[in-house]
């Protein structure tokens, strides 16, 4: 089954001395289980050890008390993925573990390198050797193989190299650091809670361990937490370029980004739609759970009965048996049931946050119509997707993109739906209530931040030299 994105990974990082530090770490990550689904891990040290537990799963189902009671210390990192760059395998699980000179740093990365095969091959010149396919370890080690009199130079030099987006968490025996990339593409913030500090990708996983939230991590920032104190490391950045999509559909609606909780940002959006797309019908539902708070702002814009005509299964891809063929067949309504009572002989407008592949809408309006539904009207909460992502997000590439090949009219057909209405890009950016040079739009306008290579693979590190000793593949 295709539900359209797969979300960023999530990352945190804490340093709390006196602190259950693993333990903080997992809740942690159990708010940031919505960006990544595939594997979880926490990294920790003492002072003297790092050590990483990680595997395929979620937060639940890898960690237990005796794991978490293994994972001793006073810093921790944590990681919840879902690949981007590399396959789902337990090798490819985060936090990276790599050693230095006796200096061991482990890192956990939430983002895209489009540049990852050329530094990799150069390592690998190099005499470097690999474990995994991602651009993450590329990180890491290129912080290893980089010049300078300290980690921080070395971090600073390896950010001269990298192109692409990146907010890491850092951890060595002795130091928590975070770094965000110069553009900000992905979000990082930090916390404190009572005399520790704490770094998370949204402001949701401070919350949930009680943590005050301080600030944001600016991008072309590398912060430093040690027993020295806090320092923070800022060198000029040009263009700002944070993902859009983090508002739309990737962050959780009670996380604050760049000083705007997305809640209402999405209300607004559903009130955009309202303005841009009336039509006449009886009730409006939002597709669970990424439009609810969307399809609520346009409920309330025209004056429209807000219903829940979905009821969504929160468990469809938590589990790692197989469904037999007949259960396959079933598709979406694995993830969603329909209620009848609610959509009898009704006109319904439709709210949603996007088409990507247009695979799972036309199923969606499929049983919305055997459910009794006479009329369909979709809205989506975005302008057309005709761009693939480069930054973090494993989307499609241009040529499964459904508004990449087909005009909004072909589009509704296809879809089976009476009426189709998109956000334009304008009403998009005013919802938000930011300008509009602070965000990648390159989904929707193909005007990317940095060059990218416009066929990339995110298996493309999977397939290595023959002569490339320690790789795993």
């Amino acid at each position: 089954m295709d539900f359209g994105w797969r979300e960023a990974c999530g990352i945190f990082g804490v340093y709390g001395p006196g602190e259950d530090v693993s333990r903080l770490t997992f809740f942690a990550l159990f708010a940031l289980q919505h960006r990544g689904q595939e594997s979880a891990g926490i990294a920790t040290s003492d002072g003297r050890d790092i050590q990483v537990y990680s595997d395929m799963g979620l937060v639940s189902q890898v960690f237990d008390e005796d794991v978490l009671g293994r994972l001793k210390g006073h810093i921790a990192i944590g990681h919840t993925r879902y690949s981007t760059t590399g396959s789902n395998r337990p090798a490819n699980a985060q936090p990276v573990l790599v050693n230095g000179s006796n200096r061991p740093m482990a890192l956990a990365h939430n983002g895209n390198i489009v540049n990852a095969g050329y530094l990799r091959q150069e390592l690998e010149d190099s005499g470097y050797k690999f474990v995994s396919s991602t651009d993450s370890e590329v990180i890491a080690l290129m912080i290893l193989a980089s010049p300078g009199k300290d980690l921080v130079a070395k971090i600073r030099h390896t950010m001269g190299r990298l192109q692409g987006a990146y907010s890491l968490a850092i951890m060595t025996k002795d130091s928590l650091i975070a770094v965000r990339d110069p553009f900000g593409v992905r979000p990082l913030c930090m916390g404190k809670l009572g005399d520790s500090w704490a770094v998370a990708s949204e402001t949701c996983a401070l919350d949930h361990i009680g943590a005050d939230f301080v600030r944001e991590i600016e991008p072309n920032e590398i912060l430093v937490v040690n027993q020295s104190g806090i320092d923070s490391f800022k060198e000029p950045s040009g263009r700002k370029a944070l993902c859009i999509f983090e508002y739309i559909y990737f962050a959780r609606p009670d996380s604050i980004i760049d000083g705007r909780l997305l809640y209402p940002a999405r209300e607004a959006m559903g009130e955009a739609l309202c303005k841009e797309h009336a039509v006449d019908a009886d009730l409006v539902m939002g597709v669970p759970d990424s439009a609810i708070a969307a399809s609520m702002g346009y409920a309330r814009c025209s004056g429209l009965p807000l219903r829940e005509g979905l009821m969504k299964n929160r468990y469809v891809g938590r589990t790692f048996i197989e469904p037999d063929q007949r259960i396959r067949e079933l598709g979406v309504k694995l993830k969603f049931n329909p209620m009848p009572g609610v959509l009898s002989d009704k006109r319904i407008v439709v709210v949603d946050d996007s088409i990507v592949r247009g695979t799972t809408t036309p199923r969606v309006i499929n049983m919305l119509r055997k459910a009794g539904a006479k009329e369909i009207h979709m809205r989506i909460c975005a302008p057309p997707i005709r761009h693939p992502c480069f930054f973090g997000v494993d989307m499609a590439t241009r040529w499964e993109l459904i508004a990449a090949q087909k005009t909004i009219p072909e589009i509704k057909e296809f879809i089976g739906a009476d009426s189709l209405g998109y956000l334009s890009l304008d009403g998009l950016v005013k919802s938000v209530g930011l300008p509009r040079e602070k965000f990648c739009l390159a989904c929707f306008t193909g005007d990317y931040p940095i060059p990218v290579q416009l066929e990339m693979d995110k298996l493309a590190l999977e397939t290595v030299r023959p002569d490339s000793a320690g790789v795993s593949c």
